[in-house]
């Protein structure tokens, strides 16, 4: 069975490399094609998980609007689609790279699966563009491999029928567990890792944070700064925050946070890295999804900077809240972690276990 990956982010790469290295595991005949919707902070996922593209369409520019991306994906896919002729295009989540190919593929005939599939916030313009992305392609694959038992309740109100559904858990969890592990091996030096050691302080608390949604650009953005400008006042902790290539989210955040005490602004850092980070931290404040599923198997609270999220197990479960961008909710939480949080009571990750690619290749043999 010939297997055609498609992605174009690095959060995409990060949860497809540990599916990528089970299906060759299996003797699947695995294509990757990488359209580069981000190009550096993808090539450096790539590099770590050892992962060596057939097709790169290197469409990366700057600035590019949504409609000139979804264009360029969908025209370039489309000789990579006839040439590799695949029996299965599988995607990803919630990207442009996602429903464009995947719309690709369909208008050719070929089956496409879905990883990731289900997740909902029912609100198009949060997160956006990824909720109608996500809907876009459930609409067009012919497999579903949801993460939680909620994404699957999703696609079933849907009227997507249980026999095209395979609930999996997050492939997320499978490439954390495996990085962890890489990373605590004694032989395992990372410049960058050995370079933080020596520069954040060992005696106090750290908050991590990440922030890149576009609907957070303009006031989000700032009253996050501004909420942390004023918890680094306390001696206690330290805030690293490592800032999204975006020009939107730089501009902003170096104007209001650069040289403040207790604060280190640092440039995006590899997968290994961040994955060291959260080890290190003691609470994490971020808008990305991945951190959401990632954080639990880590003991780390997360406080969410949306007002919706389409990962409600996390909330659910006690282990994320959501704060929005009112910067004074956001200061009161955090102080609130800051003070009391003495663990969670329940250490299931509600995002997975680490098997998640070893049952979507499972599905894949039994149908080859």
């Amino acid at each position: 069975m010939k297997i055609l990956l498609c992605f174009g982010t690095r959060p995409e790469a990060i949860k497809m490399a540990p599916l990528y290295h089970n299906l060759k595991n299996n003797n699947f005949e695995v294509v990757v094609c990488v359209t580069a919707q981000h190009r550096e902070m993808l090539d450096q996922v790539l590099d770590f998980f050892e992962i060596k593209p057939h097709y790169d369409l290197d469409l990366m520019q700057s600035n590019q609007s949504l409609n000139n991306l979804s264009a360029l994906i969908l025209s370039k896919i489309d000789h990579v689609l006839r040439e590799a002729n695949p029996d299965l295009v599988l995607v990803h989540g919630d990207t442009t790279t996602s429903s464009m190919v995947a719309l690709a593929a369909f208008h050719l005939g070929i089956k496409i699966g879905h990883v990731e599939a289900g997740l909902r916030t029912y609100n198009k313009k949060a997160p956006f563009p990824e909720e109608i992305n996500r809907q876009i392609t459930s609409r067009l694959v012919d497999v579903h491999f949801t993460p939680t038992n909620e994404a699957t309740q999703n696609l079933l109100n849907e009227n997507i029928l249980q026999k095209d559904i395979l609930q999996t858990g997050n492939t997320v969890i499978d490439a954390l567990l495996w990085t962890v592990d890489k990373i605590e091996k004694s032989d395992y030096i990372h410049p960058e890792i050995e370079n933080l050691k020596a520069t954040i302080p060992h005696n106090k608390k750290i908050i991590l944070v990440t922030g890149h949604r576009r609907e957070n650009f303009e006031s989000g953005l700032k009253n996050l700064c501004e909420a942390l400008l004023e918890v680094s006042e306390r001696e206690d902790v330290i805030v690293i925050y490592p800032v999204h290539l975006n020009p939107n989210v730089k501009k902003t955040v170096y104007k209001l946070l650069s040289d403040k005490k207790n604060i280190v602004l640092i440039p995006p850092v590899s997968y290994p890295v961040f994955v060291w980070l959260m080890q290190q931290s003691f609470l994490i404040v971020t808008d990305s999804g991945g951190i959401q599923e990632e954080a639990p198997s880590l003991g780390k609270p997360v406080l969410v900077t949306r007002e919706v999220s389409e990962r409600p197990e996390g909330v659910i479960g006690g282990f994320s809240i959501l704060v929005g961008t009112d910067k004074i909710k956001i200061i009161k939480t955090i102080q609130g972690i800051l003070d009391n949080f003495k663990g969670f009571e329940k250490a299931t990750n509600p995002y997975g276990t680490g098997d998640s690619s070893s049952k979507i290749c499972d599905y894949l043999l039994n149908k080859n």
